[in-house]
């Protein structure tokens, strides 16, 4: 790789690392070392074709979702992370924080399948159409629409506290920091 396409390289890591992790950390259901570990293969991926990529972000996440959909297909199933505990209340009974909304959406997001958790990351998270997330998971749009569809349900089921409002909108305001991930 020339000089300049090695500094190119690194300006994007030290600019676009943090928004990729935050990705790889949904797209892992909150597991920080997973996440890791995904946001590097794309990276040492990326990286060997730097020279030749036009929309660099673009061309990493897609890296990160084929790779997460592939660790789903391969059917190597790990033990989920759980995330920690909600913490006490000092509101009202039967009120919920939005930080307790957060942390209770995290862990829901962690009991998902690999595959739920993608289509909700890509389809919620990601604000991408669902022709665009089929293209990407390689699976027919009908298939994308269903689980969506269950994946939301789930939610709900697993998080009544998010009242009428949506779990796709929750998902779509959820932004990653290490202290509702690590605890």
């Amino acid at each position: 790789m020339e000089a300049t396409s090695h500094d190119e390289f690194r300006e994007f890591v030290a600019m676009r690392s943090t928004a990729l992790l935050q990705l790889a950390v949904l797209l892992t259901g909150g597991d920080r070392h997973a996440a890791e570990d995904l946001l590097q293969i794309a990276l040492m991926k990326a990286y060997g074709r730097w020279a030749h990529i036009e929309q660099p972000e673009a061309y990493v996440r897609q890296i990160m979702y084929r790779q997460q959909v592939n660790r789903w297909r391969l059917r190597r199933h790990r033990a989920e992370t759980t995330v920690p505990v909600l913490p006490e209340s000092g509101g009202e009974p039967g009120t919920a924080s939005d930080s307790e909304l957060r942390i209770a959406l995290w862990a829901a997001l962690g009991k998902l399948t690999k595959r739920q958790r993608a289509v909700v990351v890509l389809r919620y998270f990601e604000d991408l159409p669902e022709a665009e997330v089929a293209a990407l998971l390689r699976c027919p749009v009908g298939t994308v629409r269903s689980t969506a569809y269950r994946s939301l349900a789930k939610l709900r089921l697993l998080v009544p506290e998010l009242g009428p409002e949506s779990p796709a909108e929750q998902v779509q305001s959820l932004s990653y920091t290490p202290k509702e991930v690590q605890g």
